[in-house]
């Protein structure tokens, strides 16, 4: 009989959530719904739920560096997705743990900022860092419409979602996507260095959101390991990720309740 194709391996690099909404966690369902396997290398453990994160406490540099050489060294990686640093400490030993892919390995990474509680996740003095160390070197940055600001300085909010791919873009990666689920329209929009492509794809302001961001970021690197280029990649996580937001489970805790990436709402039903 033939050798079944291998399942591609993802690894997730990110802090994370007790709640179980966003973070490692949703990264992991993420990537079991986009059919790889998923590992992961922990940066920081939070204390959260969907109200608020009341304790952060991070990882040691050395130990994000060795769970990523656990994977490496067993499973392989065919793409990465970087979420939550928290600080300068841990962004150095993701860039260090980086220099460890194979050459040509696809790197996501989502700038995480702001929980969706609004907790910062990210000490403004690691900001300088994430851009030249992590930004920089990405195959594609995920940022949300309020990081994407952040990332360029534009406060004042005089950049057009458009200028404000282009403007990214110029800080180092080979390709943006400025997800939209912060903007009146809803829709992703892609820049490559050449095409500013529109993803459209529409809000649910009633679904549930935590975890939406990493819940795209973590889809595209799973269809980037899939073999899709990064436009289809950006494609598929739109649709994915507006799904996991609609189907979400409102009911779950006080706040903003998890996404439903695997459906679990309609199951035994």
């Amino acid at each position: 009989m033939p050798t079944p194709p291998r399942i591609p391996v993802c690894l997730a690099i990110a802090g994370s959530d007790s709640g179980g909404g966003a973070g490692i966690q949703a990264d992991l369902k993420a990537f079991a719904a986009a059919g790889v396997h998923g590992t992961t290398a922990i940066t920081a453990i939070t204390a959260q739920n969907t109200v608020a994160v009341t304790a952060v406490e991070p990882v040691g540099p050395r130990m994000i560096v060795a769970q990523v050489q656990a994977v490496l060294e067993d499973l392989g990686v065919d793409a990465v997705k970087v979420g939550m640093v928290g600080a300068v400490p841990a962004i150095e030993a993701v860039a260090e743990a980086l220099d460890l892919l194979p050459a040509g390995t696809p790197v996501v990474v989502d700038p995480v900022m702001v929980a969706e509680s609004g907790a910062r996740l990210l000490m403004p003095e690691a900001q300088a860092a994430l851009i030249e160390l992590l930004v920089a070197r990405a195959t594609v940055v995920t940022p949300n419409l309020p990081e994407a600001r952040a990332l360029v300085g534009d406060e004042e909010e005089e950049l057009s979602p458009g200028e404000l791919a282009r403007t990214v873009h110029a800080l180092g990666p080979r390709v943006v996507v400025v997800t939209g689920g912060h903007g009146e329209e809803g829709s992703d929009l892609l820049f490559d260095g050449a095409r500013l492509i529109e993803i459209p794809g529409e809000r649910h302001p009633d679904g549930a959101a935590h975890g939406s961001g990493c819940t795209h970021s973590s889809t595209l690197a799973a269809a980037l390991a899939l073999g899709h280029d990064p436009l289809e990649a950006a494609r598929i996580a739109r649709e994915t990720a507006g799904r996991a937001v609609r189907d979400g489970l409102r009911d779950l805790g006080a706040g903003a309740g998890p996404v439903d990436v695997l459906g679990l709402a309609t199951r035994g039903r």
